[in-house]
């Protein structure tokens, strides 16, 4: 059964402060396995030191960097995954999203979702992923839900969520990536709602667990209108 949108709980994750800033754009990666029968997340524990959401338990993510515009990969979005985010943003600004879910993720956790390529030589955010030998493996991706911060916060994210197998990574294990979470680790999906989670994060939990037993689940997009949370589900 999926997770309610908690609206209280999110103002109270991050309560208004006033300022008109635009969200930015972000993305996210849900990677998921099943272990013994029992399907597992992974997650990290942000460190106590963020200004925002800070000791909460997340999915490794972060914003858009302009190398993802023009990065390489081993292949493309599937068509359905295309066709759903080519309704918000220009398919090159899509393509850009997907990658920095994957680039952050390595970056955070050291898990390469990715095909094996020769190493290469590239300058900014990409030049650790190519110098090991890899591409980001696009393909694996499903896009499976959208959130914008509401108004006034101190940061705002127009954060698309997307979900990956597991069985898609170079090696199964993270590292301890950049520092920016201090414990990461493959949880069961049953477990993940006693944690202490952001609102967005706990709904989004909910929709993996749907979304593993129906992958054709409608997409939820999440944000604030008229001073009230909105949750539409779009096809």
């Amino acid at each position: 059964m999926s997770t309610p949108f908690d609206s209280d709980r999110d103002l109270t994750d991050a309560p208004r402060v006033g300022g008109r800033q635009p969200p930015k754009d972000a993305a996210t990666l849900i990677l998921t396995r099943v272990r013994r029968g029992i399907p597992e997340v992974l997650m990290g524990r942000r460190a106590p030191g963020h200004v925002f959401m800070a000791a909460k338990w997340v999915f490794p993510g972060g914003r858009i960097d302009r190398s993802d515009f023009s990065a390489a990969s081993a292949n493309d979005l599937p068509d359905r995954e295309t066709a759903r985010l080519a309704r918000e943003v220009p398919a090159r600004r899509a393509r850009a999203l997907a990658l920095a879910a994957v680039r952050e993720t390595f970056e955070e956790t050291g898990l390469l979702l990715a095909a094996p390529a020769p190493a290469a030589s590239v300058a900014g955010p990409w030049r650790e992923f190519r110098a090991v030998g890899a591409l980001p493996d696009l393909a694996a991706l499903a896009y499976v839900a959208r959130a914008i911060t509401p108004p006034g916060r101190t940061r705002r994210f127009d954060a698309r969520f997307f979900m990956a197998d597991a069985r898609a990574l170079l090696h199964p294990e993270p590292t301890a990536g950049s520092g920016e979470l201090d414990e990461i680790a493959w949880l069961p999906l049953a477990e993940t709602q006693s944690l202490d989670l952001p609102a967005i994060t706990r709904f989004v939990l909910g929709e993996v667990g749907e979304r593993l037993a129906r992958p054709d689940r409608p997409l939820p997009f999440v944000r604030m209108v008229r001073g009230r949370h909105l949750v539409e589900h779009q096809d």
